[in-house]
């Protein structure tokens, strides 16, 4: 026998579990008083000492080990049938609908209660719940052949747009089929769409809207025919196509290159750090040996009769972190969260647009910024939900996640107080450009200041150009 059959592996972990307990059991009885025991911190002779009691083997040791020799044992034996289960016993049993399986136990017990009592009615009721199952058999049996297209014009939309889907059905067998009818699971809901009785190489098309109302990633399909009795106890469900995810990206505004919040300066932002070579001219200065002589400036030093190199300002492309709260218990409503969440991707779209460094954080993780398709998506799949990291906490994390940023924005809810905002806006380095957008349905645009922060108030999202270049004023 080799030693990989399960039978070898149960018993060498049988052995190891013998030899752990006994190890167990050695150290147990060790912990007791021995005759070299040591005196007591205590000042007492270690023969005045209370003797120890002898630890027990615990019964829940012994009932892991075990459970975990007899799974070792049977997990093959275990999987083999699943498998068996799920290839043979499951498709026929999935077969037989609620419906089925309530008629089928009335029918045993019927049958069961006219043995036992001699009742002719029930065991006629019986015999007719049977027969309508082998009547119901006859309507499912058999194979279609079917070529089914799932086509969705357009995979991501926005909150509002028009989802249009088609199904093309075609008859690729060498009979006539008869009618039968689709299930188009969308979501949490599932459309039913007839087929007519269809001749060979037939083409049954269908169109589909999908109601975008709100943003989420809806799994649209996959399509299965379905084939089932007039009474509906057994239906038989065959998979054509793949499931398809439709993505409902958030609205969001185009701000225009003039929005201000953005660092349009084509050389980067200059800072007060110098440099021997940038692109930011600030003075002459003496030239020191090793300085590259492509800095030289000819003409002072010609007038001067010293060399003069030029000295210039270090310069930093403009980077954009964006700090989106989805703790729910700092918005008012869900209006006000989705709409914090247009604000976040329109701003961070638009930085995509200028080729602008991106970063946008919440709670939860940083979102993918490589283009906008993925910008927009994970902000799709955006959940917000109550928590205790606040948008003070999200400031602090940003602080530390993206340490060269040049520009903050901290999209918060209508419940952010003042104070909170200036907390969040100590975490922010010095000379780094913060700005606060609080979302807040119905309000009048406006724009405050607090210490070196600049507070936006949005009310609707149409007005976030207009407070972006308030802000850049």
């Amino acid at each position: 026998m080799s030693s990989s059959t399960p039978l070898n592996r149960a018993a060498d972990s049988l052995k190891r579990a013998t030899s752990a307990f006994g190890g167990k059991i050695r150290n147990l009885r060790g912990s007791g008083g021995g005759a070299g025991q040591r005196p007591s911190s205590t000042g007492k002779p270690a023969g005045s000492a209370k003797p120890r009691k002898t630890g027990k083997l615990h019964p829940a040791s012994v009932w892991s080990e075990a459970a975990g020799t007899a799974g070792e044992f049977l997990a093959p034996a275990w999987r083999k049938v699943r498998g068996v289960w799920l290839a043979f016993a499951w498709p026929v049993l999935s077969v037989v609908s609620l419906l089925g399986w309530v008629v089928l136990a009335a029918a045993i017990a019927l049958w069961w209660a006219g043995q036992a009592w001699g009742w002719q009615e029930a065991k006629s009721a019986a015999m007719v719940a049977f027969l309508l199952f082998v009547l119901a058999i006859a309507f499912i049996v058999g194979r279609s052949a079917y070529g089914v297209v799932l086509d969705l014009a357009r995979t991501r939309v926005a909150v509002g747009d028009d989802a249009v889907g088609s199904i093309a059905v075609s008859n690729v067998s060498t009979r006539p089929l008869l009618p039968a009818a689709l299930e188009l699971p969308v979501g949490s809901n599932t459309a039913v769409f007839h087929l007519p009785r269809m001749k060979p190489a037939q083409v049954h098309e269908d169109l589909f809207t999908i109601p975008t109302a709100r943003r989420a990633v809806i799994v649209v399909g996959p399509v299965r025919s379905v084939r089932a009795d007039p009474l509906h106890l057994l239906r038989r469900r065959v998979m054509w196509t793949e499931p398809v995810d439709l993505f409902v990206h958030p609205r969001t505004v185009s701000l225009g290159s003039s929005a201000a919040g953005f660092i349009r300066d084509l050389e980067g932002m200059p800072t007060t750090e110098l440099s021997s070579a940038d692109v930011s001219f600030h003075a002459l200065r003496d030239y020191v040996p090793g300085d590259d002589r492509r800095h030289i400036h000819w003409k002072t030093t010609a007038r001067t009769n010293k060399l003069m190199v030029r000295q210039f300002e270090e310069t930093r492309r403009a980077h954009l972190a964006i700090a989106l709260s989805i703790n729910t218990d700092e918005y008012d409503s869900e209006p006000e969260f989705e709409m914090a969440i247009s604000v976040a991707a329109s701003i961070g779209r638009q930085a995509i647009r200028e080729q602008r460094e991106l970063d946008v954080l919440t709670q939860k993780g940083p979102l993918r910024c490589e283009t906008g398709r993925n910008l927009l998506d994970d902000t799709t799949r955006i959940v917000g939900a109550p928590m205790r990291k606040t948008a003070v906490d999200l400031a602090r994390t940003l602080s530390d996640t993206v340490p060269n940023a040049s520009v903050v924005f901290f999209v918060v809810g209508s419940h952010v107080t003042a104070t909170q905002l200036r907390s969040a806006a100590a975490s922010v380095p010095p000379g780094v450009r913060s700005l606060a957008v609080r979302v807040q349905p119905g309000a009048a645009p406006s724009r405050a200041n607090i210490a070196d922060l600049t507070v936006l108030t949005v009310g609707d999202l149409d007005d976030l150009a207009i407070v972006l270049r308030k802000a850049a004023a």
